[in-house]
């Protein structure tokens, strides 16, 4: 996997739609006190941190999922892998990730098409895609109706950029 700063660069300058330049920056660190080096990632929108999250809030709902599951849907022993993935889904789905998730949805979104980056089942994916340079306005009209069925927090991205193109007035 390449470095923070490799996949900062990409995003900010290959990926980043003209209209977003100097506006979205991406931020992920780990730090060296804690355990394992744990950390967090955010996406901000002028220095104002848009979608947020850090290790030990993603592992909290992870946990706390992944028991729920064990004590009620998934009890048996087979069934621990199947409860720990949907758990990691989850979270996800709440929005809650850490720097290691947000590495992990760059390199899914860095190798692959925008067609496929646009219906991930990684929302962190998804807005990476919304954000990309390579989804014209066109596309990005067309995307509308899908949007109504979208998490709020990728759906933000998508009025973010939507605003940012002139396609939606801000409010």
């Amino acid at each position: 996997m390449s470095t923070w700063s490799g996949i900062r660069k990409k995003l900010e300058n290959d990926y980043l739609c003209p209209a977003l330049r100097d506006h979205i920056q991406y931020f992920a660190t780990s730090y060296s006190k804690s355990a394992d080096h744990e950390g967090r990632a955010a996406i901000r929108m002028d220095g104002v941190e848009m979608l947020r999250s850090n290790y030990y809030t993603y592992f909290e709902n992870v946990w706390m999922k992944f028991h729920q599951l064990r004590s009620t849907t998934l009890k048996d022993c087979d069934s621990a892998k199947e409860a720990i993935n949907q758990a990691h889904v989850y979270a996800l789905e709440q929005g809650t990730f850490d720097q290691k998730v947000f590495y992990e949805a760059f390199d899914i979104f860095d190798n692959q098409s925008i067609e496929k980056s646009l219906v991930s089942d990684n929302p962190i994916v998804r807005i990476f895609a919304i954000l990309d340079r390579r989804l014209g306005k066109r596309r990005l009209l067309a995307l509308e109706e899908s949007m109504e069925q979208e998490l709020d927090w990728v759906r933000a991205f998508y009025v973010i950029r939507m605003q940012a193109e002139g396609l939606m007035d801000k409010q």
